[in-house]
């Protein structure tokens, strides 16, 4: 058995789960997010729990199993609490500032780069050097945060660029002159 998809998810006051077939929707205070599964997992609610199954121990179904129920797990945690992701700026006149549903950087181009707010997401700015993405699924957060921190990613001589808050970067020594 996968140690992670044999575990339970449970299901907290003011959440609601209803499964009909592989699709399962889970509303909560902040939302609700609906998602379809592969058909060959059994999912069912077992009182204040989901449970997922899986027909045999075939790989395939292996690893879908654990991810199922992960999956699962990320929807309960997202309407009940939601996600967050905190991006930093770093470099001379590098900045952001958000007007209505945008999100204007400026980056070094010879232009803004402007960046509209999906679909559940939203974006704050209470510095100019700092980017919150707030929503209740991970995934989108995960992927706007990504998309956001691509336009300039951190570089390793100098630091400069967009990175994660609790991110790392390796710097580098650069080149040293003649004596």
């Amino acid at each position: 058995m996968s140690r992670i998809g044999k575990k339970p998810v449970g299901i907290p006051n003011g959440v609601t789960v209803d499964v009909n077939g592989n699709t399962v929707t889970v509303k909560g205070s902040k939302g609700t997010l609906t998602r379809t599964f592969e058909p060959s997992m059994k999912i069912k609610v077992d009182g204040a729990s989901v449970v997922v199954e899986r027909p045999d121990d075939e790989k395939r179904n292996k690893s879908l199993h654990g991810l199922t129920r992960t999956l699962i797990n990320n929807m309960v945690i997202g309407v009940t609490n939601g996600y967050e992701k905190t991006l930093e700026i770093n470099g001379v006149g590098y900045k952001a500032a958000k007007q209505g549903k945008k999100l204007n950087l400026n980056l070094g181009y010879s232009h803004p780069v402007v960046f509209e707010d999906p679909e559940g997401i939203e974006t704050l700015t209470p510095d100019e050097r700092t980017i919150i993405i707030k929503g209740i699924d991970k995934e989108k957060v995960g992927q706007y945060a990504a998309e956001i921190r691509e336009m300039r990613g951190p570089e390793p001589y100098k630091g400069k660029g967009i990175k994660y808050k609790d991110e790392h970067i390796i710097r580098k020594v650069g080149k040293t002159g003649k004596k």
